[in-house]
This record gives C-alpha cells, structure tokens and sequence, in this order.
C-alpha cells in the first residue's frame, strides 16, 4: 500500500487597497499633527511664541538640536 499524500496548495488571497475616502481623514489629521509638531519643535520661542515663558522651549530643547534647529 504505496499511496502519497499530496499537501494541499495554499490558497492566495489578495488585499485590496483602502480607498482613499477612508484613508484622506487620517492622513490630515496627522499631516495637521506633524505641522503642529514641527512648529512647537522649530519655531515657538521669542516673537512667534504662542504661549509666554521657557517652558515650551525646555521640553523640545534636545530635540531642536537633534533636528538642527538653533536655539541659542
């Protein structure tokens, strides 16, 4: 009794792309979240300063000089 058992071939099943109308309000929602990121990071300290004081300028301090922004 000499039978061989083939395994069975694995089916392919393909992925469909996201449309775009499910995918636009994420990426502006995170593309609005990176340019507010940014600005904090790059810019918010002396006349464009949104919020009074060093607080702001101390948090992202290591990162301003990680991304190359001077700072001082």
């Amino acid at each position: 009794m000499a039978q061989s058992t083939a395994a069975p071939m694995p089916t392919i099943q393909t992925v469909t792309p996201l449309p775009l109308r499910t995918l636009a309000p994420w990426a502006v929602f995170f593309g609005v979240l990176m340019l507010v990121l940014l600005y904090f990071v790059g810019a918010e300290q002396g006349a464009t300063a949104v919020l009074s004081g060093e607080g702001v300028h101390e948090w992202v301090h290591d990162s301003r000089h990680l991304l190359g922004f001077p700072c001082h």
